[in-house]
């Protein structure tokens, strides 16, 4: 009875402790909390009496992971977040193992040692695995949630969010020895330690990106707008409202205009007048404009949302569609199978279309655009391709309506300071409700963000940068080294154990002592 009483608190105990890091992300945005965060649930799994109890717990806090970050998509999928949930947990099976090995007991210095190194590539490799657009992508990773802090975003410079995530999970594990692990308390001092020199060295002689002049740039953002009673009558209303905002622009000297994620309902082919409405406030506003297409194409089977840039003569040519679509929001995945998820949730009714890839736009004063949209803004590779084809400024072009009263506006929006400091390159995040904002090429905040409650449209002096960041450079080595420790950390305990399963050599019979002859 008490055994049974124990296992369910240490269940419970799991969940919980696994929902601790949703508080460092936004709305909460305690980002400080993320060095603490993991410390009771890692007690947990050292504690664990058994490897399959260390997974058991290492599964469940997983899951209790991924529904409390994610739990604003309660309304869209509804019951179908728990397997989800439970499916993505059991990514945290190796890291729960890796706890309870190393951690586990009275480790010395030298098992602490590695624990520092490799409980935190463990993390890494699940969010790695995680961040695999079909399974939901890199959403909450753990380094995201320093969005705000200045010396940690000239980290994600060097090794992009990766690299702080390491950081973050490597102070956890060196608070869990210091509480645990009398004997270990050396090394974990020494990893707390080399943590804050490496933050100030990186923060004092990584070089900043170099000024490269200034880009205006209006967002437009016309908050919800209500459905009227025939269909299309909401995109029409919500055009309407972008156009208001737009026409107020004239005279302020922009040199682009931006609006949010499906701000146009309809093609532009098939709606010339659409076009002509656009290419005159273009002309007005003498900015091309950066609009949002989500719509049936005219020249081709499907639906596409696409970034379409419109200047005084109508649509430039210039168009990007989306390539990365979010899982049941605008797809389901073996619909096949899970197609019944449309009846219990907002699932997608019909696939949008994939575009063919990465597109960089020109800008009449010779700027060059990088767009991405909506869900793009969370894949770091997205954002680094668009930089390496000579992106200037990165634009998001998102929408988080369904999503109005819940976290995932401000958590939306923190993604673009990431990947601005990543890049060097500043970012737009610009949305149809709110949290527009931007950020400059160190990921630092360029003016004042549009929460949800706004109706206006905005002009930003966004600084232009050149430079090279490591990251752009090298990609996401941070990756590459967790999974080379954990490959030599494997193939050194697969060594060891073909070493101890394999028979000693028999011990060598003595010679016999060579034969004498007896002459006489």
């Amino acid at each position: 009875m008490v055994t049974n009483r124990i296992r369910w608190w240490r269940t419970a105990a799991a969940v919980a402790a696994g929902a601790l890091p949703c508080l460092a992300f936004p709305a909460p945005a305690l980002w400080w909390f993320a060095y603490v965060a993991l410390v009771p649930w890692m007690l947990l799994l050292r504690s664990a009496p058994t490897g399959r109890r260390a997974a058991l717990e290492g599964w469940l806090g997983g899951a209790g992971f991924i529904v409390a970050v994610h739990h604003w998509l309660l309304p869209s999928l509804h019951v179908f977040l728990v397997p989800l949930a439970a499916l993505l947990g059991l990514l945290w099976i190796p890291w729960a193992l890796l706890v309870r090995e190393l951690l586990g007991g009275a480790p010395d210095r030298g098992r602490a040692g590695a624990a520092l190194v490799l409980v935190p590539a463990g993390w890494l490799l699940s969010e790695l695995a995680r961040s695999w657009q079909g399974l939901g992508g890199p959403w909450g990773l753990l380094g995201a949630s320093q969005w705000q802090v200045a010396p940690v975003l000239r980290l994600a410079s060097l090794g992009g969010v990766w690299l702080v995530s390491l950081l973050v999970v490597a102070v956890n594990c060196a608070l869990v020895l210091l509480v645990a692990a009398p004997r270990a308390r050396v090394p974990a001092v020494a990893s707390v330690a080399g943590c804050a020199v490496l933050t100030g060295v990186v923060w004092l002689w990584l070089p900043r990106p170099e000024p490269a002049g200034v880009l205006r740039v209006a967002v437009v953002q016309p908050g919800p707008v209500a459905d009227g009673p025939l269909p299309g009558d909401g995109a029409q209303r919500r055009f309407d409202a972008q156009e208001r905002l737009t026409r107020a622009l004239a005279g302020q000297r922009v040199d682009l205009v931006v609006w949010g994620e499906s701000s146009v309902g309809a093609d532009l082919a098939a709606r010339p007048d659409l076009a002509r409405r656009l290419a005159g406030l273009s002309a007005d506003t003498g900015a091309p404009l950066l609009v949002n297409v989500d719509a049936r194409r005219s020249d081709r089977p499907g639906i596409y949302k696409s970034s379409v840039l419109i200047g005084p003569q109508g649509p430039t040519g210039d168009r990007y569609d989306k390539t990365r679509l979010v899982p049941f929001g605008e797809y389901v995945p073996a619909r096949a199978v899970l197609g019944w998820a449309t009846s219990v949730g907002k699932a997608a009714g019909e696939d949008r279309r994939r575009g063919a890839g990465p597109v960089v736009m020109e800008l009449p004063g010779g700027g060059r655009l990088g767009p991405l949209v909506c869900f793009e803004s969370a894949f770091p590779d997205m954002s680094r391709e668009l930089t390496r084809e000579g992106a200037a400024v990165l634009v998001a072009q998102s929408s988080t309506s369904s999503f109005q009263q819940s976290w995932a506006p401000a958590q939306h929006a923190s993604l673009a300071a990431l990947r601005a400091a990543e890049t060097g390159r500043p970012m737009v995040h610009a949305t149809l409700t709110g949290v527009s904002a931007v950020y400059g090429p160190s990921g630092e905040r360029i003016g004042r963000p549009l929460s949800t409650r706004e109706r206006t449209a905005a002009v930003y002096e966004v600084p232009l940068a050149r430079g090279t960041t490591p990251f752009v450079r090298f990609g996401n080595w941070p990756g590459g080294a967790s999974v080379a420790a954990l490959a030599a950390y494997c193939a050194l305990r697969w060594a060891r154990t073909v070493r101890r399963a394999r028979p000693p050599m028999p011990a060598p019979e003595p010679s016999a002592p060579p034969a004498r002859t007896v002459r006489g």
